[in-house]
């Protein structure tokens, strides 16, 4: 593996860009010292390709020393890139360009189809448009039905929609040891036991006039979760931690427990409950 960027010339192209661009999309330059503008891409170029961890490659070629390469692939002006995919060219980047462009196109290249759909859900989901999104997953999971993350998202996605037998199906056709899976499943879980519950306004005023029921403050923590208003539930569930570890066999700790796959990878709030909880018992 080359982990410096290459110089290409017109003898090495065939090998180290058109035959490597079959393992690797290889990102090639065109540059040159005497341009400015050309040297800024190549040096933000050169971190990104670094941070991509050799899912992608950077071919350069100095217009200065050689021009046939850039009167070969048409080059008008610089900096200019050309994406080798496969033996083609599959994109292509002409002038300056700031470093939001160059990583984007460098994530277009390096990030799984997993993670694109997933970048795309996320501002689906937050708009709270679920029918969008259960038909951008469907037919993710008909593309791959192998990649048992579309499926996590998909089960997901049915269970906030409100659609709980068809979250039950896709759910059961996920292995139980597939990463993430807890996520629809404690989501599933919560909806089917606030089922049986009051809705949140009929606990809220319950509370408002007998305020240290756990058991109502335990029913409002499930709907509040339910309701994706997180820092409610895992706060009344804190409550009940903090007020008796014997009720309902501390159920305080174990909502919370329960709760936290739901608020995604890397969640600030599920990190500082945690804390929270941890401080507590400690």
């Amino acid at each position: 593996m080359h982990d410096m960027p290459l110089n290409i010339t017109p003898e090495n192209f065939q090998t180290e860009v058109i035959e490597r661009s079959n393992a690797v999309p290889v990102f090639v330059l065109f540059w040159a010292e005497q341009v400015p503008p050309s040297v800024a891409t190549k040096q933000t170029l050169e971190t990104l390709v670094a941070q991509a961890s050799g899912k992608v490659v950077l071919a350069l070629s100095d217009v200065a020393q050689d021009q046939t390469l850039a009167q070969h692939l048409r080059v008008q002006g610089l900096p200019c890139i050309r994406i080798v995919q496969q033996g083609k060219i599959v994109d292509q980047l002409d002038g300056p360009a700031d470093e939001a462009q160059l990583r984007t196109l460098v994530d277009t290249f390096t990030q799984s189809p997993t993670d694109m759909i997933k970048a795309q859900l996320t501002q689906i989901i937050a708009a709270g448009d679920y029918d969008t999104a259960v038909g951008l997953l469907q037919q993710a999971v008909n593309d791959e039905p192998t990649n048992l993350g579309f499926r996590v998202e998909l089960a997901d996605v049915l269970a906030l929609k409100g659609d709980i037998d068809d979250a039950r199906t896709v759910l059961a056709s996920i292995p139980d040891d597939t990463e993430e899976r807890d996520r629809p499943q404690h989501r599933l879980e919560f909806i089917e036991e606030a089922a049986g519950f009051e809705d949140i306004a009929e606990l809220q005023g319950a509370l408002a006039s007998d305020g240290e029921n756990l058991e109502l403050k335990y029913r409002l923590s499930v709907q509040s979760v339910v309701a994706q208003e997180y820092v409610a539930g895992l706060e009344l569930a804190m409550e009940i931690l903090r007020a008796d570890r014997e009720f309902r066999d501390d159920i305080g700790r174990l909502t919370m427990i329960r709760a936290f796959p739901l608020l995604g990878k890397g969640s600030e709030i599920a990190t500082k409950y945690r804390r929270k909880m941890f401080n507590f018992m400690h």
